[in-house]
């Protein structure tokens, strides 16, 4: 016979159980229902996933309990599977070729957009390692939100993706230098521990790449499968050990699903692709809703116009970015304008690098404003993806019909007739051709 205390406790663990079912059952339902609304209006449903995280997280209308852990390993297993489907649309040699040559957008990238976050610390009286803590806050793009944005547009296909793509790993690669070097800082530890950690890092990353580029058709065969749950079940479990290895040697879980997806060729990776797929989405929206839970709204108004400025400036110098990087690849013009305005979001490391700052205690601020800079740009992010390229092509047509029209009369002698039907017509043709080269863009 049970006593009472065995009773209560079963009741308890029951009760508790249900509360769960219960949260986490409304979490996905309210994601769904958001996703159908953002999806009437052709918009990505990301900004509404934060807000919705910020309802019920931290200081929120309705704080969640008992489902806030699981919640937490969900939005891990989302990263994971969003940088995972990335890596399966491109095989090793694109990512070596598109590796070489778009290192000079890498430099570009971190001089354009860390500068801003370091000056921004410094001007505030932070400290040199509070500069370098929110010189990478700026920095770094989030790649778990870009790759949700370019499978919303519909954009995985088109030929300045592979330029975004690049740029983003670049950044994640250049974690694996970043975050130790950062770690090392705020514990001030010495030159030879600190050097140390750089150097498991950098050799980790080296070796999963170096499998990826060299082994992935081994890899392939091993894991392919004629039974879809079996080629789910294994490939699923090498991505996330392959992850969890990363992240314990100091580098980025994200890599190592990027390469592990890298690694995988032919019918393995498009079978994949296609059982992957709804895990994918479902754990992406609990990411972006764990994000927001875990975000005070009232530490937020205090750190506002700070943040806003920082979030227009790298805005602003994350489409130059984009933009530069996809010219020199010899995209045209509109792909380098979507390119830019892609690559704005910030996500999970800006959070993940304040993370580090604020738990050794260097400056109070420094993580709400973090949070108020990130929550700015991960809403405006998709936004900037979808608006960029017909907003800078809109002011350029209208820049112009205006270089046209003033032409006769801004004094002098008046053009002939046949020098400015010439140049009404080359004016058009180049407009047009703008027209024919966005459009061939898209695969």
């Amino acid at each position: 016979m049970r006593s009472a205390g065995e009773f209560l406790a079963e009741s308890s663990a029951t009760h508790s159980s249900a509360v769960f079912l219960v949260e986490f059952g409304a979490i996905i339902l309210g994601l769904g229902l958001l996703g159908r609304f953002a999806g009437r209006f052709r918009l990505s449903p990301i900004p509404l996933y934060l807000l919705a995280g910020l309802a019920f997280g931290e200081g929120g209308l309705l704080p969640l309990g008992t489902s806030e852990e699981f919640v937490a390993i969900g939005a891990e297993i989302g990263v994971i599977l969003l940088l995972l489907m990335l890596g399966l649309e491109y095989t090793a040699s694109d990512l070596v070729s598109n590796l070489k040559t778009q290192y000079p957008a890498g430099l570009v990238d971190a001089a354009l957009n860390a500068l801003p976050g370091a000056a921004m610390a410094l001007l505030l009286g932070w400290g040199p390692v509070a500069a370098v803590v929110l010189a990478g806050v700026t920095w770094i793009s989030s790649s778990g939100v870009i790759a949700k944005v370019l499978g919303d547009l519909g954009r995985l296909g088109n030929r300045e993706t592979p330029v975004v793509l690049s740029i983003l790993v670049l950044e994640d690669l250049s974690m694996a230098v970043y975050l130790p070097i950062v770690t090392a800082l705020l514990a001030g530890v010495g030159l030879a521990a600190g050097s140390a950690t750089l150097a498991v890092a950098l050799g980790t990353a080296g070796v999963v790449l170096l499998v990826a580029v060299r082994y992935g058709r081994h890899i392939s065969r091993f894991v392919s499968s004629d039974d879809p749950e079996k080629l789910l079940l294994v490939v699923l479990g090498v991505t996330l050990v392959v992850a969890g290895l990363a992240q314990q040697l100091q580098v980025s879980a994200a890599v190592g699903a990027f390469l592990v997806g890298i690694a995988l060729s032919g019918e393995v990776a498009e079978g994949a692709h296609s059982l992957l797929a709804p895990l994918r989405d479902l754990f992406a929206a609990v990411f972006f809703v764990f994000f927001g839970l875990h975000t005070d709204p009232a530490s937020i108004p205090p750190v506002l116009l700070p943040a806003l400025v920082l979030a227009v400036v790298t805005a602003l110098t994350k489409i130059a970015t984009g933009y530069w990087a996809a010219r020199r690849a010899g995209i045209s013009a509109k792909g380098r304008w979507r390119a830019g305005g892609t690559l704005v979001a910030r996500g999970e490391f800006s959070i993940v690098i304040a993370g580090l700052a604020v738990t050794a205690g260097i400056e109070p601020s420094l993580g709400p404003l973090a949070t108020a800079y990130v929550l700015i740009l991960v809403i405006a992010g998709p936004l900037t993806a979808r608006w960029t390229e017909p907003v800078a092509m809109w002011v350029t047509g209208r820049r112009l019909r205006g270089h046209a029209a003033a032409g006769p009369g801004e004094g002098g002698t008046p053009p002939t007739a046949s020098a400015a039907s010439a140049g009404a017509a080359g004016a058009a043709g180049a407009h047009e051709a703008l027209d024919g080269q966005g459009a061939a863009d898209r695969t």
